[in-house]
């Protein structure tokens, strides 16, 4: 894929009719109208993704890109690189967190081998590596133009699989020692945010460490010319420079899982604030990504409610989580179903002698 064909993507907007029929079927059911508030608002987003009121989310999948980050080098996080390694062996063999959290529930983990900085084959990890981490963002570019495609590209490919599984409803994840300070990065680089008021503690950094984390994001963006961010922000040219300047394989490859899933149909569930800023960057390539994304949860890094904002979306877990792997994500599961559940099967008003609830304009 060339650059000029990820600008030329064609994402048609979701439907707008199901959305509207799947509103009507909640207001018929005997409850309160907007009784289940944003996840009223979910479903039926949901249904317009898909272009029809009767929507699937029986299949889902939680897709986790694990790569490596050369600006660990800085001393930008508490534990050492060698972390990415260890804890991808444990999402392969389902003993991660979020392994162990879905142990009893339905939904395919697919870990993404994108970028460790390792050539040891994961068993349970698909290996798409296009290299062994980026390069270090304050002293050159993450990723080539070419790494950057060729990873957007695998994030395209691991949503086709998905499709080819049936999976309708797909949860994100990323692993990866770093990647709060790639991801603060770009996100400052996209938004124009002050480092200071986006930059969080990652896993735990001390006082000194998180000092020394802003000095680098700021470096950084000056060292790529995204510190003074021009009028055209957020032109397609400048966001996939952004990308492929200060970003992540990890964010890369998740930026085209979010692209191609849109094209698909199929509604993705953001995570924290590291899968959020790669929703924002598919976003800003492709506006009508937009209208396939969920948010699950606002973390605790400073940036999640702000870059939440910024994709007009809102958070239905409040739990000042800061784990990563998609663990937020796949929370929103299981209360989607309990709602689903109620959509699909719940008692209408004309199955009762209580009068419909009726919806005026204010």
């Amino acid at each position: 894929m060339t650059k000029e064909e990820l600008f030329e993507i064609i994402i048609d907007n979701p439907d707008e009719s199901a959305y509207k029929n799947a509103k009507k079927r909640f207001d018929s059911l005997a409850k309160p109208l907007d009784g289940f508030g944003d996840f009223e608002t979910m479903i039926c987003k949901i249904a317009s993704g898909q272009h029809t009121d009767k929507p699937d989310i029986s299949k889902k999948g939680l897709v986790i890109m694990i790569a490596d980050n050369g600006v660990t080098s800085e001393g930008v996080s508490q534990t050492s690189s060698d972390v990415t390694l260890s804890v991808a062996r444990l999402m392969g063999a389902g003993k991660s967190t979020v392994g162990v959290m879905t142990e009893d529930y339905p939904v395919d983990i697919i870990p993404i081998d994108i970028g460790i900085n390792s050539d040891e084959i994961i068993p349970g990890v698909a290996g798409m590596k296009i290299k062994h981490g980026t390069g270090n963002i304050s002293k050159e570019p993450a990723m080539t133009e070419e790494e950057c495609l060729a990873a957007i590209s695998a994030g395209m490919s691991v949503a086709d699989m998905c499709s080819k599984r049936g999976i309708k409803l797909v949860a994100t994840g990323e692993m990866g020692i770093g990647n709060t300070t790639t991801s603060t990065a770009l996100f400052c680089a996209l938004s124009g945010c002050g480092v200071e008021e986006a930059t969080g503690r990652g896993a735990g950094l001390s006082d000194e460490g998180l000092k020394k984390k802003t000095g680098v994001i700021k470096r950084s963006l000056s060292l790529h010319k995204l510190n003074n961010i021009p009028v055209n922000a957020l032109e397609k040219p400048y966001v996939f420079n952004a990308l492929k300047s200060v970003g992540g394989l990890d964010i890369a490859g998740l930026a085209g899982l979010y692209t191609r899933c849109a094209q698909l149909g199929i509604t993705i569930v953001i995570d924290g604030f590291i899968s959020a800023v790669a929703a924002l960057a598919a976003s800003a390539l492709n506006p009508n990504v937009k209208g396939y994304l969920l948010a699950s949860h606002s973390g605790r890094e400073k940036g999640s409610q702000m870059v939440l904002d910024m994709l007009g979306l809102i958070p239905v877990i409040h739990a000042d989580m800061a784990l990563g792997e998609g663990t937020g994500a796949v929370m929103l599961f299981p209360l989607l179903d309990m709602v689903m559940s109620v959509y699909n099967n719940g008692i209408s008003f004309s199955d009762t002698d209580i009068v419909q609830y009726e919806r005026f304009d204010i």
